[in-house]
């Protein structure tokens, strides 16, 4: 009794546990899953074998779906969109909790309204299409790698090899537009473009693919981008090689189509077939790294396919269908172990489709109750499967997308590097870098490549198009100095000058022929406006212009430019007059404070060094009148340096060397500019160069259709009020007559127009620096190939030549254009002036430091010979002397003392330091007899007389 008792208390806990543990409450004993995919197909043969190896995994697995059996309901969509649709309501109607699929982008549009309607995720392993993973179809969750990341891959290899524009062949359905629109995206971001575009209908023939490839063939690039199926992409490249299209010069990059066609087939004869077609071709790979799960699936693989004797392989969408799987039963797993039970229920706008008596028996779809739970769970989902670390981004689509880029070449396939969106183009595998940073060897992106035609050296990626058509080339109709560019009725081209000539000479050097034909742009009455000639480039009306188009900022925005082939730049031109000669024009050099400055330079300086020279040179020595004639001729001397008088002092040297450096400058700059006043000519206007040009209320004069005047309002902020537009045979009459004070024209122009017009001449420098290039429409290669044909032309001398034979100069060439010269003044020179006077400065201070200190000792001496000669006292006990020496000499003595030759000066205190010395001698024996006399005896009594008169 006792027993039973306990026996139902445990009964009854275990109840109540069961209640309140969710995961102990009961699960399903089944959960069905569906697939949609092709059966009979590259990617759905393999696909299948794989969603049944991953259905038998789960079950077999106690860790998920524990005591649940995951069925899975396959369905045919036999690559038809409406038998997609058709497989897709009638796995929905079997109750499934979530679709493996479906493998078309085309049926995955149609089918996830269905899904977003019932509530069921689609979790698609081979749809690729970008624009499924929009928020129109939040139940669509991407088990494999979308386009998106796939285009930016193919286009990092169109901008690794410098290419500018390819051409995308694909398949005419929402999973070839939706990878043309994410390639043209990467690539205008790169500077680069899709050039043509090449659709493909999905069911087209031999016949319509030669057709394609047959106007793929006639455009100008080279490099092809093919982004089709698996079951017919083959069959491009079998027509490409009978056109001829597989040779050197071509670039075919497949996208990873191709290597899902070559990992699935198998068969030795099939694929040497293949690869026989494809030698060359870059494809490229969704990357998953090897693992032990990844080479066990294989192993399966290989053994399921042997066991049906069948051929395959193994495809990287083999792996993510197989995980795709996984990620459905693991999120069951979970919505299960959270307790929540799977149920359907009617949908109540179906439900009164089928009350108005339809046959499609539409109430017959249920609303997965909890699906919207499950795509919760599935978005959350981080684990490791067979393809790696699988998660979702926010966008749906799996985190760290990577692909492998590989070469078809020889008897197999070639890894070259990786791509991923972390790292780019590489040759380390994704995840593999060290440190979790971007490790790139310098120049390896990628490894080297074998293109078709069995070569390694990277092909230009394009050619002049073999369409029957002529480049359209611009030209200005000239109505001035036609020789640079002009209308040629009479001419083969019906265009002629100097720039055609340049241009053809420049095409002759290209590798490939060129057919153009010009169109002459100008109404034969004024200059065309070369802004709207660019711009109809830019438009694309015009391939290229052609003629003496200056290369601008605002013009380089819109079209690319060659090389310049003449080197150009605005300048100014005013009229010039002979200046009229004058008595006086010696003067003119310097202005009259110059010329003040300079005269009493001569003096100072004169000056100075006789103040230096006078003590120790007798030439600078002699009577008042004598020494002031000599300051005068030595002063003025110097300026010929015809001085005759030695410097025997150093400090006078030094001066005098300082001054003739002066003196140079100064002979030098009034020459020169003596030479000018007398030679060159005078402007007729006070415009001097840019800034007297701005500075000025006067009118100013530019070419018709010039750039000029948008440069002078908008640069330099001259006021269109004061410009003119003139033509070029109108500028001589426009500054002779006072209309114009000065045109600005580029300096070609005006070399021209100086060479025949000998009263007027260029001020200033030049203000701009450009050039005049041909102009041709954005990222065209033409104009990088016409650069280096331009190039060549300069080295090789025939842009000279060719320069020569149009532009020859006239009879003014050989004139300057130097205009008259400005007066110097004071503000040039003087730093000269500074320096020698801080020199005369310093020198005389040293000097009279010498001479003060030479007086002072002489005149101690004197003293102290004066008090040695009275040395006792006179009385009292007091020394007394003949006569008190002076303590300050006058301004005589001075002057005296200066005046006095040094060598006078050292004369005396010679004889003095003797003098001074004997008197000591003879004071010292007086001194010894005074000792040695009788003391007196009466204090007071005063020294005999005759002792004072001995001394």
């Amino acid at each position: 009794m006792a027993g039973d008792q306990l026996l139902r208390r445990l009964l009854f806990l275990l109840w109540v546990v069961a209640l309140a543990v969710p995961g102990l409450a009961a699960r399903p004993a089944n959960v069905s899953i569906g697939a949609l995919f092709t059966f009979d197909s590259v990617i759905g043969r393999a696909a299948k074998v794989a969603i049944e190896l991953a259905v038998a995994d789960v079950n077999r697995d106690d860790g998920v779906l524990n005591g649940t059996y995951l069925s899975v309901v396959e369905q045919d969509t036999k690559c038809s969109g409406f038998i997609g649709i058709i497989q897709g309501l009638q796995v929905m109607e079997k109750k499934v909790v979530a679709v493996v699929g479906p493998q078309s982008s085309g049926i995955g549009h149609v089918v996830s309204h269905v899904a977003d309607e019932l509530r069921i995720p689609l979790v698609s392993f081979a749809a690729t299409d970008p624009t499924l993973g929009s928020s129109q179809y939040p139940y669509f969750l991407r088990a494999t790698h979308s386009d998106f990341f796939q285009m930016a891959a193919v286009a990092d290899i169109i901008s690794h090899y410098a290419w500018r524009e390819a051409t995308l062949i694909y398949v005419d359905n929402d999973y070839g537009r939706a990878a043309l629109d994410a390639l043209g995206d990467h690539l205008q971001s790169m500077r680069s473009k899709v050039s043509y575009r090449a659709p493909l209908p999905p069911a087209a023939d031999r016949a319509a693919i030669t057709d394609l490839l047959l106007r793929v063939s006639m455009m100008e690039s080279r490099v092809i981008v093919v982004h089709a199926n698996p079951d017919s992409g083959l069959d491009i490249f079998a027509a490409a090689q009978s056109l001829g299209m597989m040779s050197s010069g071509y670039v075919w990059i497949a996208t990873e189509w191709l290597a899902a066609l070559l990992d699935s087939d198998s068969s030795p004869p099939r694929k040497t077939t293949a690869l026989a077609l494809l030698q060359g071709v870059v494809t490229l790979r969704q990357y998953t790294p090897d693992s032990d799960a990844k080479r066990s699936l294989m192993s399966r693989f290989a053994a399921r396919l042997q066991a049906h004797n069948t051929t395959g392989g193994i495809n990287a969408y083999v792996l993510f269908a197989y995980d795709a799987v996984w990620m459905a039963a693991r999120a069951i797993d979970q919505l299960l172990v959270d307790g929540s039970n799977v149920s359907f229920s009617d949908d109540a706008r179906l439900r009164a489709e089928n009350e108005t008596g339809s046959a499609l028996r539409l109430g017959a779809l249920k609303v997965f109750d909890q699906g919207e739970q499950l795509l919760s769970k599935m978005k959350t989902l981080n684990f490791t499967g067979v393809t790696g670390q699988v998660r979702f981004g926010d966008d749906r689509n799996l985190a760290d997308p990577a692909y492998e880029v590989l070469n078809v070449g020889g008897t197999g396939v070639r890894r070259v590097g990786y791509w991923s969106n972390r790292t780019r183009l590489s040759v380390t595998a994704p995840g593999q870098e060290q440190n979790g940073k971007k490790k790139k060897q310098q120049g390896e992106e990628l490894y080297s490549v074998i293109w078709p035609g069995e070569t390694a050296s990277t092909p230009r990626g394009w050619v002049f198009p073999n369409n029957g058509k002529a480049l359209r080339i611009g030209v200005p109709y000239r109505t001035t100095y036609k020789q640079f560019v002009s209308k040629d009725a009479g001419g083969p081209d019906g265009a002629s000058g100097y720039c055609i000539d340049v241009f053809k000479a420049a095409v002759a050097l290209l590798a490939y022929p060129v057919p153009v034909s010009y169109v002459v742009v100008g109404d034969g009455v004024k200059n065309p406006s070369y802004g709207e000639l660019v711009q109809r480039v830019a438009e694309g009306e015009l391939d290229a212009a052609v003629g003496d188009i200056s290369i601008v900022t605002n013009r380089t925005r819109v079209v690319d430019f060659t090389q310049p082939y003449v080197e150009s730049g605005l300048v100014i031109v005013t009229a010039v007059r002979e200046r009229a000669s004058s008595a006086w024009a010696f003067l003119k050099p310097f202005t009259g404070e110059m010329w003040a400055v300079t005269g009493g330079f001569f003096l100072f300086v004169g000056a100075v060094v006789w103040v230096l020279e006078h003590r120790s040179n007798t030439d600078f020595r002699g009577s008042p009148r004598k020494q002031l004639v000599t300051v005068f001729w030595f002063s003025f001397s110097t300026m010929f340096f015809a001085h005759r008088e030695n410097t025997v002092s150093t400090l006078g040297r030094l001066v005098l060397i300082i001054w003739l450096f002066v003196v140079l400058i100064i002979n030098s700059s009034y020459t020169a500019s003596l030479t000018s006043i007398l030679t060159v000519q005078q402007l007729s206007t006070g415009i001097q160069g840019l800034d007297g040009l701005i500075a000025s209320s006067d009118p100013i004069g530019f070419q018709v259709g010039s750039f000029a005047k948008s440069y002078l309002m908008q640069e330099l902020g001259v006021p269109e009020s004061r410009l003119r537009e003139l033509a070029i045979t109108d500028y001589a009459s426009s500054l002779q007559t006072g209309v114009v004070a000065a045109i600005v024209d580029e300096l070609p122009y005006v070399e021209l127009f100086l060479s025949t017009n000998c009263q007027f001449r260029t001020v200033g420098q030049e203000f701009t620096k450009s050039g005049w290039g041909f102009a041709f429409q954005r990222d065209s290669p033409l104009a990088v190939d016409l650069s280096t044909a331009i190039l060549t032309l300069s080295e090789n001398g025939d842009l000279q030549r060719i320069h020569d034979k149009w532009l020859s100069p006239g009879q003014c060439a050989s004139q300057g254009t130097d205009v008259g010269a400005d007066r110097l003044n004071l503000s040039s020179f003087w730093g000269l002036f500074l320096i020698c006077g801080v020199a005369c400065f310093i020198a005389l201070l040293i000097f009279f430091f010498r001479t003060l200190r030479q007086y002072f000792r002489y005149h101690g001496h004197a003293d102290d010979s004066e008090n040695k000669a009275t040395p006792f006292p006179v009385d009292g006990g007091e020394r007394m002397s003949s006569r008190r020496p002076a303590r300050l000499a006058s301004i005589r003595d001075l002057m005296t003392f200066v005046d006095m030759k040094e060598a006078e000066v050292k004369r005396r205190k010679k004889m003095m330091n003797e003098d001074s010395s004997s008197c000591g001698r003879r004071l010292d024996m007086d001194s010894h007899s005074h000792r040695s006399m009788p003391t007196s005896a009466n204090a007071n009594a005063a020294p005999p007389s005759s002792s004072f008169s001995s001394v």
